[in-house]
């Protein structure tokens, strides 16, 4: 069985940069879930993302994403990556200005808009997620110090470390200095002891003070329960960061970018917009740019 793949990278406009994802755009109808989790693993990239013909007529495609270690309901960089993919390689047909899909997920639908330029290549491409929830609160602050290897005092007092989620949960937490986000080191043993098993386990810390001027915050996100020791970019988590951001005052616009990656040289740029009437969050939407990278084939026995 040969498998044909390509490689991209997501959430960056050139290449060797952003967040690497491998897509099997035309795997075998029933190529069985232990057989794309070996590949992911054997890949091992953040994700690994196959698309299928959809089981719900109301979408275009089906995606199923893994990490090296898991399956994923829904993640945000295999989603931008599958449809970018699509577009460039014609399977969209010609984009004249702009293309919305939808793409089936473990969640339920997901609708995608991809952008194209005057030539018709995909420009970007934007995703919308659904309205985060608003989960636990940590009171505990100096566990969640330790486990990043911080003191207390590096620790944002102006907003509460707390899980939101989209469809895959992330614990959030402000810090107040580009410093303090760069010193983090994950502690596996406090981590394993506090957070293992818990909805709190994929750990996303941010601050406002950012490397590019024009970027709205400064983040990274650790998911070792997913084989991700560090992601580069994490599009699942950035529309709950920008809801989390304006909740608690961290952002004044519904307009913001994320970046992240730097500290792993992959440096990300997450585009994020979210619209509320009053009190009430009413759009969430992630969007950036793709590089393509090549591809290739695995011969499975």
């Amino acid at each position: 069985m040969r498998l044909h793949y390509h490689l991209l990278d997501v959430f960056t406009e050139r290449q060797f940069g952003g967040n690497q994802l491998a897509v099997f755009p035309d795997p075998p109808p029933d190529l069985e879930a232990t057989t794309m989790q070996q590949i992911a693993k054997e890949l091992n990239l953040s994700e690994t993302t196959f698309v299928f013909p959809p089981a719900d007529p109301a979408a275009d495609f089906r995606l199923r994403i893994f990490t090296p270690a898991a399956e994923l309901p829904m993640a945000g960089h295999p989603t931008v990556g599958a449809a970018f993919l699509l577009a460039r390689t014609g399977a969209l047909g010609r984009i004249a200005d702009a293309k919305t899909i939808v793409f089936q997920e473990g969640i339920g639908p997901i609708t995608v808009t991809i952008r194209a330029d005057e030539s018709g290549e995909p420009k970007d491409v934007w995703m919308k997620q659904p309205i985060p929830q608003f989960l636990e609160i940590y009171e505990d602050r100096a566990s969640i110090a330790a486990i990043l290897s911080l003191t207390v005092s590096d620790l944002h007092v102006g907003a509460p470390i707390q899980v939101l989620s989209s469809g895959l949960p992330f614990l959030f937490v402000a810090l107040n200095s580009l410093e303090a986000v760069q010193k983090v080191r994950l502690r596996l043993d406090v981590w394993a002891e506090r957070l293992k098993g818990t909805k709190a386990e994929n750990v996303f810390v941010t601050t406002t003070e950012t490397v590019n001027k024009d970027s709205t915050v400064h983040s990274r996100m650790f998911a070792p329960a997913l084989g991700i020791s560090e992601d580069p970019a994490t599009g699942s988590a950035s529309g709950p960061l920008g809801v989390y951001l304006l909740k608690y005052g961290l952002a004044r616009s519904g307009e913001m970018v994320s970046e992240q990656g730097f500290e792993m040289g992959r440096p990300s740029f997450v585009r994020i917009e979210v619209k509320r009437t009053g009190d009430e969050f009413t759009q969430v939407a992630i969007g950036g740019h793709c590089a393509y990278i090549g591809y290739g084939a695995l011969v499975i026995d």
